[in-house]
């Protein structure tokens, strides 16, 4: 509507904008876009030029550069904050992470921008913060911007994400805008992308005192399920022979992370669809409930869109849960972070005698699908650093690395030959070997039969999501959970509080395993 537009174009007319930056050319193409919106533009070469203007005559929005000479940006925005200055503020940097958009939203920053500018969404940006301005003046008759968000207790460090692509920018500022907002997450993307980084990272940055709990739905066999996430009391089945609290109790004050929420069976999500609405948590077996508040990041690989169509996901769990979503891309869609991730990672195990990459290395890893995404890309390093033993690292220690002498569509017998695993070795000729040859041999032979055995499966049913109810991960369990229950229990002379001490789980949940897989005999 001609009128409207009219309307808004004068209001512009009498805003101001501050750009501070002592890059001459990024002043100069932000001002004359400026100008063409018809919103009058100041420059500053400095933080201490910047906050002269500032206090002399305040502008409506300051974009204002991190880098600069002197005093830096973020410094100079707390300085104007604890003056009492309130200005929309747009931090702009060619050095974004989630370190500067955590600090620039905390700080009460309209938004961050990163160099080098898209010049129109930048205009667009800037337009938004002036009009938020005119708005918040004409309902409010004040000069404040934005409600400010103080910090009460210091942050946390958060975990390490790695990556300056912009598509890792983006997921910077979403993580930034919603730490301190008390809604549900869900977070989306292939596995081996950070979904649990960055719920760390969102938990990390919240406000929250209490701690981070993880609820790995497929680690639980579904009769599990509700007590890992509900708690059971007493008596409730076979094995409860204590009240035990939830990991949704246990996230009281924290944040709750439940990791392939889409995995979740029909009767778990009716239920944690009602906890989700009254905070109220009703262990197994219990009459009295439990209040808990605890924030709640969910995050799945599955389309839960489709799964909610198909009639396998709860549709009123589905927009409980999808207040805000971040979506992860896979690596193959930003393969400028590759080395950036490689180096991280080959600095993390860096032995005493300093390994780098060589040269070609950048190009080799960069042209590889990573379908397992940032996950694969670390054990490739770590293993091509094992190869290396020391020295330079270059395209032909990944490429041994890789482990792929099993053809795809090859058997499970066939990429596990008898002197491997279960072939006619027993423990004691095992022990015999030696330790460390044996070892990585012997780790080296598991992964290869795993891949295989993967590939099977999938060779003999493509569509298997489709056609069946099982997937791959629940058969994967079932082939090798056995054995190691029964490793362990053995090893422990049929102690079974022991063995579960040695697998790292409850002595309920190992009961339970045991059960689901007829193993359970009296202790």
């Amino acid at each position: 509507m001609p009128v409207m537009s009219h309307e808004i174009r004068d209001e512009l007319r009498s805003r101001r904008v501050l750009i501070v930056d002592d890059e001459a050319s990024i002043c100069w193409a932000l001002s004359e876009a400026l100008k063409d919106e018809g919103l009058q533009v100041d420059i500053a070469s400095s933080a201490e030029e910047a906050t002269r203007i500032v206090q002399s005559s305040p502008p409506d929005v300051v974009i204002l550069d991190v880098r600069l000479p002197g005093k830096d940006g973020l410094t100079a925005f707390a300085d104007w904050k604890s003056a009492g200055l309130e200005i929309p503020v747009i931090v702009m940097t060619a050095f974004g992470n989630l370190s500067v958009a955590v600090q620039a939203i905390e700080r009460g920053a309209f938004d961050y921008l990163v160099k080098p500018l898209d010049l129109d969404s930048a205009v667009t940006l800037i337009k938004s913060a002036v009009q938020t301005r005119i708005d918040l003046q004409k309902n409010y008759g004040t000069t404040r911007a934005a409600e400010t968000r103080h910090s009460t207790t210091e942050t946390a460090q958060p975990e390490l994400i790695i990556g300056s692509s912009p598509a890792m920018q983006s997921i910077y500022r979403r993580i930034a805008m919603v730490a301190e907002r008390n809604v549900p997450v869900l977070i989306t993307g292939e596995s081996g992308t950070g979904k649990d980084l960055v719920a760390r990272a969102i938990h990390a940055h919240s406000r929250r005192s209490g701690q981070f709990v993880t609820v790995c739905i497929p680690a639980f066999s579904e009769s599990l399920v509700e007590s890992e996430l509900f708690g059971h009391v007493r008596g409730a089945f076979t094995g409860a022979d204590q009240d035990r609290r939830g990991l949704l109790a246990m996230a009281d004050q924290g944040t709750a992370f439940i990791d392939e929420i889409g995995d979740v069976s029909p009767a778990v999500q009716v239920k944690l669809l009602r906890v989700l609405e009254t905070r109220a948590i009703q262990p197994v077996g219990g009459r009295n409930e439990v209040i808990s508040d605890f924030r709640l990041i969910a995050a799945t690989h599955r389309n839960l869109s489709e799964s909610v169509a198909t009639g396998k996901f709860r549709e009123d769990l589905f927009y409980r849960l999808n207040v805000f979503q971040i979506h992860l891309p896979p690596l193959r869609e930003r393969r400028t972070d590759i080395m950036e991730l490689a180096e991280y990672f080959l600095g993390r195990i860096r032995g005493p005698q300093s390994q780098r990459f060589s040269e070609d290395v950048a190009s080799c890893l960069e042209s590889r699908e990573w379908r397992g995404n940032i996950r694969e890309l670390r054990h490739a390093v770590e293993a091509a650093a094992v190869l290396c033993r020391g020295g330079v690292i270059t395209p032909e220690h990944f490429e041994s690395a890789r482990l792929e002498t099993a053809p795809p569509g090859a058997s499970w017998a066939e990429a596990f030959p008898s002197e491997g695993i279960g072939g006619n070795q027993n423990h004691q000729s095992l022990a015999q070997a030696e330790p460390d040859v044996r070892t990585l041999n012997l780790e080296q032979k598991m992964q290869q039969a795993v891949r295989a055995w993967v590939h099977d499966q999938i060779n003999r049913a493509p569509d298997r999501e489709a056609n069946s109810e099982r997937g791959l991960w629940d058969q994967f369990l079932t082939l090798v959970e056995p054995p190691v229950l029964e490793t362990a229990i053995e090893a422990n002379e049929g102690n079974r509080a022991m063995a579960a001490r040695l697998l790292g789980i409850h002595r309920e949940t190992l009961r339970d395993r045991l059960r689901k897989y007829g193993q359970s005999q009296p202790e």
